[in-house]
C-alpha cells in the first residue's frame, strides 16, 4: 500500500521540479529592455488619462440582471425543445407555467421603467 504512495509522491516531485524548471528557464532565455513607454500602462491603445475608478449607473447591472434570466430561460427551454416529443403533454403545460414566470417577470420590469434606455 505504502509503495503507490511513493509513486504518486514520486510523479509529484517530478512534476514540479519540470514546472520549477520551465519557469526557470524561461525567465534565463527572456530578454527585456525595460524602458519609460514599455512600464507606462497601456488601455485599448489610448493613453490613460484621470483615475481608475468609474461608477457605473445602476442601470447597467438592471439590465445585466435582465439578460442573466433571460439566458436561464434559454438554457431550460432549448434542450426542452428538442426532446419535446418525447416528454408528453404534462412537462407542456409546465413550460408554459415557467414561461409565464418569465413574463410577469419581463412585464414588471417594463411596467417599472427599466427596459427604457434613457
Amino acid at each position: 500500500m505504502s509503495e503507490s504512495y511513493g509513486v504518486i509522491a514520486a510523479v509529484v516531485v517530478l512534476g514540479l521540479a519540470g514546472l520549477l524548471g520551465a519557469f526557470a528557464l524561461n525567465k534565463a532565455l527572456t530578454v527585456t529592455y525595460p524602458t519609460e513607454g514599455k512600464l507606462k500602462t497601456y488601455e485599448s491603445g489610448v493613453d490613460p488619462v484621470g483615475e481608475g475608478w468609474a461608477q457605473v449607473h445602476i442601470r447597467y447591472y438592471l439590465f445585466a440582471y435582465l439578460y442573466v434570466i433571460f439566458a436561464v430561460d434559454a438554457i431550460y427551454l432549448f434542450p426542452w425543445a428538442t426532446i419535446f416529443a418525447t416528454l408528453g403533454f404534462a412537462t407542456l403545460v409546465e413550460m408554459f407555467i415557467f414561461l409565464a414566470f418569465v413574463a410577469v417577470g419581463l412585464l414588471y420590469a417594463y411596467r417599472k421603467g427599466i427596459l427604457r434606455w434613457t
